[in-house]
């Protein structure tokens, strides 16, 4: 990127007092809640991680699922509205998961892997600490979407006074993509896109327009001709073993 970078704990604890602005209503608690129910498919009666639980938005909602859910985030800024809430979570990196091996059958990571500049290493790490025949859910942002296009030409959005959202390392990638950075252990078994259709988050705001694009959204996420054309490439992974 040409813009100057911060690094990333530095970027997320700059944005936790902003993070949860907008999550609450519209299109931001629409993404939040596709995602939740992607999540639960495979999360009920298992023990859990989230990667990136950032203020614990989706953890909180897994964890009166799961046996028992545990969340992971490299901003400290973040993890303290997390346990805020009451949640089982710690400081670390998706890098360097701060888990024994084989801890989880289940593990899921949303808005946090494209900033994650290792890849592979993190994904090693998914590997690692998924027990045999464990699944995860692993969203990436996708070059063939319509997000990606307007992406391209959109303005810096500001995540605090400070800091705006070009500040951050961000990737875009094709299924292509993510499927060279998973290691052998790791098998792609089907894939989810979350915003197929909405063309700005704007859009939700306008009360009958809200309500096509909501529905049309939960509809396009889970069928094969039009997931893999959402902004956030769900890519449902099982480890082999």
């Amino acid at each position: 990127m040409k813009d100057a970078r911060k690094d990333n704990r530095s970027y997320y604890d700059d944005f936790a007092a902003w993070y949860e602005k907008e999550r609450h209503h519209g299109y931001h608690a629409l993404l939040d809640r596709l995602q939740v129910e992607i999540a639960a498919d495979f999360c009920r009666d298992r023990e859990v991680l989230e990667i990136g639980c950032g203020t614990g938005m989706i953890l909180k909602e897994i964890a009166p699922l799961a046996r028992h859910a545990r969340g992971v985030d490299i901003s400290p800024g973040m993890l303290q509205k997390a346990r805020e809430r009451g949640l089982d979570v710690v400081e670390g990196s998706a890098t360097a998961l701060p888990f024994a091996d084989g801890s989880f059958d289940a593990a899921y990571s949303f808005k946090v892997l494209a900033h994650v500049e290792d890849i592979r290493t993190a994904m090693a790490e998914v590997d690692r600490v998924l027990r045999p025949g464990g699944v995860a859910a692993l969203e990436f942002y996708n070059k063939r979407s319509i997000r990606y296009a307007i992406k391209r030409f959109k303005r810096p959005n500001k995540v605090s006074e400070r800091t705006n959202d070009h500040e951050v390392y961000t990737r875009y990638d094709s299924l292509d993509d993510v499927k060279s950075y998973l290691p052998a252990g790791l098998r792609v078994e089907g894939v989810r896109g979350v915003r197929v259709f909405t063309p700005f988050a704007q859009a939700h705001l306008v009360p009958g327009v809200r309500h096509v694009l909501s529905t049309a959204e939960r509809w396009a996420r889970d069928q094969p001709l039009t997931a893999g054309f959402g902004g956030f490439l769900v890519v449902l992974v099982r480890k082999q073993g």
